[in-house]
């Protein structure tokens, strides 16, 4: 959906309200056979693989470090976040 509009909004209402509705009565343009095809099996197998990192890979990590690791790397983010805002003021 085109979010930026170019030019003077029309002067009649009528057509007005035409491109107001029209963006959210339209079906959504599906992808074609053909272009979902134009990906690679490898490309595939990486995104598939990367999707299950993606899925566990916080959690995964939270439980391989220690109660202290997890401390430490909150108050280090923590203090980052603050120190944004230090900056900003």
């Amino acid at each position: 959906m085109n979010r930026s509009r170019k030019g003077k909004p029309p002067k009649d209402a009528n057509q007005l309200a035409t491109e107001i509705v029209r963006p959210s009565t339209e079906e959504p343009a599906k992808e074609s056979p053909e272009e979902q095809s134009k990906r690679s099996p490898i490309s595939e197998y990486l995104a598939e693989i990367g999707r299950k990192g993606g899925l566990k890979g916080g959690r995964a990590r939270a439980k391989k470090l220690s109660k202290k690791q997890r401390l430490e790397i909150a108050q280090r983010a923590a203090q980052q976040r603050w120190k944004k805002h230090a900056e900003i003021d």
